[in-house]
């Protein structure tokens, strides 16, 4: 049975509407990328589970703040899954939990993601590894790290004015990467 795929603007129109189907249709389609970054963040599977059920949460509850202008659906949510797994981080629930577990429980990182989904993190993925090396770091730790602009620079011992300045340019040079790529490049919402 072949799966029914919708465009990104059929889909926004049900999630506006509240049909049920649209949700049901982001969740199927969206998840398992969702998922991913969530993951990569908190690395334990019952903590991405709950940020995961949060970020779904998010998403319906705020889809008519969604600005197409600004950024695709699928930055937007990616977005709102990356910043509802760094607060969760930060939490102190988590914080909490962390002193009260011996062995993570990880789960494989290849959570079931589509072709397309798929393609679209390999051209991510490509134009941040032909970043020079100062500017692959600090992408690497925004995005895969989960790390703020302020714990990056901690960690990497610059002043927090250059993280911010280089993550900047590096932002700009993946954009110039991927500008033929047909998604708009993520924007990293760093605290």
């Amino acid at each position: 049975m072949k799966k029914e795929t919708i465009s990104t603007e059929q889909l926004l129109s049900l999630l506006l509407s509240r049909d049920e189907n649209g949700f049901n249709y982001l969740y199927d389609n969206y998840s398992g990328a969702l998922y991913g970054v969530i993951f990569r963040i908190v690395r334990y599977e019952v903590e991405a589970n709950e940020v995961m059920q949060d970020v779904f949460v998010k998403i319906w509850n705020s889809i008519t703040s969604y600005d197409a202008k600004k950024a695709t659906l699928y930055t937007w949510m990616l977005n709102i899954a990356r910043n509802s797994a760094i607060d969760r981080l930060k939490s102190k629930s988590f914080q909490n939990d962390l002193k009260n577990q011996s062995i993570p429980d990880f789960v494989n990182d290849n959570a079931a993601l589509s072709t397309e989904q798929v393609h679209e993190f390999h051209e991510v993925q490509k134009g941040v590894n032909s970043l020079r090396d100062d500017y692959k770091i600090l992408i690497n730790k925004a995005y895969f790290g989960g790390l703020t602009q302020e714990e990056i620079s901690e960690e990497l011992g610059i002043p927090l004015g250059t993280v911010k300045t280089r993550t900047r340019a590096a932002l700009s040079e993946l954009k110039n990467i991927l500008k033929d790529f047909k998604f708009i490049i993520l924007f990293f919402l760093i605290k």
